[in-house]
Order: structure tokens, then sequence, then C-alpha cells
């Protein structure tokens, strides 16, 4: 079984500005209390191809999770995949960025998640999880990106 949870939020900053945010990946902790930690391989600059190395807690159980990016179409869109093997990963997640004008940006976050093995069972719970707190998360993001 899968599903797809999103959020969407406007946020007070010129796309341009968001996109680079976003696109670095290694902000994630600003913005969800369940990332730990994360690093990027290789260092540098964002690309396809790049991989970000996380440790996850979810239900007080912590997780490695690694994540590679798909494609990358500056300003306005991000997309990856999850390569690690866990119960539950998100075969596919992404951002769709949108100017909607006076230096405004409308985001939506994405991500379907799949079950493997007992994850199958666990999958719905993990779904209704990220929706129930998908406005939240969105506030989260806008937050942490106008801080920054």
């Amino acid at each position: 079984m899968s599903g797809q949870f999103e959020a969407v939020t406007e946020i007070d900053r010129p796309i341009a500005e968001v996109f680079a945010y976003l696109a670095e990946g290694t902000h994630d902790p600003e913005f969800s209390p369940r990332v730990q930690e994360i690093t990027k391989q290789p260092a540098g600059p964002t690309a396809v191809g790049t991989v970000f190395r996380s440790t996850v807690k979810d239900a007080g159980m912590k997780t490695r999770r690694e994540l590679r990016i798909a494609e990358l179409d500056s300003p306005t869109r991000i997309r990856w995949t999850e390569t690690s093997k866990n119960v539950v990963t998100s075969r596919e997640g992404g951002y769709d960025l949108e100017a909607v004008g006076d230096g405004r940006t409308r985001v939506r976050l994405f991500n379907v998640l799949e079950g493997h093995g007992v994850g199958k069972l666990l999958v719905g719970f993990a779904l209704g999880a990220a929706r129930k707190d998908a406005p939240a998360f969105g506030e989260r993001i806008k937050k942490a990106i106008e801080a920054s």
C-alpha cells in the first residue's frame, strides 16, 4: 500500500531564495523535528544525484534515511527518491515552487509513502500522521525560510 500527503504554504521571500534554501537540503532539522541530523554527499551545490543521509526519529524509533535528488529544475521543481531500506519509505517526494507576486512564493511539498514488509501494515498510520501534521509542517517550512 502507498499514499501521498502534501502541504502548501506561501512564503514571504522571492522564489530564487526559497529554491536555494530548499535545494541546499541540509536545512531539514530547522523545520522537521523528526530529522535529528543530515549530511550531503558530495559537498557543494546540490545537483541530480546528490545524496542526503539523515537520522530521523519516528514513533520513538531512530532510523537512517538516504534520499537521492532525482530532478532539479531551478527555481521551480525539486524531486527526490528514498534509496534506504526502511519499513516505510518515500518512494517519491518533492517541492513545487511558484512565484505569486510581491516577492512571495507558493511552495507545495509532497511525499508518496510506501510500506515494505510489515510496513505495508504501518504505512496507513504513517500517512494519517503525516496528513494530520501537513498544515503545521507547511507553517514550519514558512517560518524557517522567512527566518533565514
